[in-house]
């Protein structure tokens, strides 16, 4: 009941979102300046506070790095060698099939459901774990798009790698965070205070946005393999990164926190990449919805489970 009680809300705001969009009472165009304000504003305030006020040591549990990073690392490469000599795809169709059922969005759906569930310990481990989707997985998608393109452009171009890298607010969040909080100088009340109303509108924000722009449309064609998608992303993927978790010995609290990293849905950067590079819109935007849609039901699954 607790298990419910608590990760209840944090669907009902999504569905709300989705109800006020498809009913035409709040704008879908509102959708984007949430999400801007969500990611530049209050996910970076939640993540310094978070971290600024934590010792380096807490910070860097390479077994939880191993977990869900190995997880994602794992069921990437598999999917995309699958695509590659089993359908030969090509190497940039073969990267957004493995972004759709590997990239995760932590920040906006697994953060606010583990601060919900452990408060700042699990905001932790969400930051980590975007951290590493921003400082690792979408820099590696980049590379392998851009070399992709590398036959129409004769060259592979770094600018876009590292505008994505440098300017990633999460990844500015967490080491601005890292050294206030190797500084020693603590967290002032009124600075604490200020943080702290940011961060908070978070949750509500993030949450709303991916419901009103939450569309079904794109699931009409091809469902069946958009459902074998999204059934990689929201059971494999959590799978495989509940196995290494328990192979590794991972304590239970960050084992969960893994798990529900890997468990939720398909991240919107992963859309963006494959809108930038315009390679399988269609089916990333679909495995997008049909994740958000799906992992109502698997991520409580999944967390009654574990």
């Amino acid at each position: 009941m607790h298990l419910v009680d608590t990760v209840f809300p944090i669907l009902a705001v999504v569905v709300t979102g989705w109800l006020a969009g498809v009913t035409g009472y709040v704008p879908r165009a509102l959708g984007a300046s949430l999400t801007r304000f969500a990611y530049y504003v209050a996910m970076p305030a939640l993540v310094f506070l978070t971290i600024g006020d934590e010792t380096l040591r807490k910070l860097l549990d390479w077994r939880f790095l191993v977990a869900f990073g190995g997880g994602s690392l794992i069921c990437f490469g598999v999917v995309m060698t699958i695509a590659r000599l089993e359908r030969g795809a090509t190497l940039g169709t073969s990267t957004m099939l493995g972004a759709a059922t590997s990239m995760t969005n932590t920040a906006f759906v697994a953060l606010p459901v583990l601060k919900a569930l452990y408060g700042k310990p699990g905001v932790l481990a969400a930051a980590v774990a975007t951290v590493f989707i921003g400082a690792l997985m979408f820099p590696l998608l980049v590379i392998l798009l851009e070399i992709n393109r590398v036959t129409t452009s004769g060259k592979i171009q770094l600018k876009p790698l590292v505008r994505q890298i440098v300017g990633n607010p999460v990844i500015l969040a967490t080491a601005f965070g890292l050294a206030w909080s190797v500084s020693g100088l603590g967290m002032p009340k009124p600075m604490e205070s200020f943080f702290t109303t940011l961060g908070d509108a978070l949750t509500p924000c993030a949450l709303f946005a991916i419901g009103l722009e939450l569309t079904l449309g794109e699931l009409r064609d091809k469902l069946s393999y958009y459902s074998l998608l999204t059934i990689v992303k929201l059971v494999i993927t959590p799978l495989v990164t509940y196995l290494l978790s328990i192979a590794i010995g991972l304590n239970h609290e960050l084992a969960v926190a893994a798990v529900v990293c890997a468990a939720v849905p398909t991240a919107k950067s992963a859309y963006i990449l494959a809108v930038e590079y315009e390679t399988e819109k269609t089916m990333v935007g679909a495995v997008i919805s049909m994740s958000t849609l799906l992992s109502m039901i698997t991520l409580l699954a999944w967390l009654s489970i574990i």
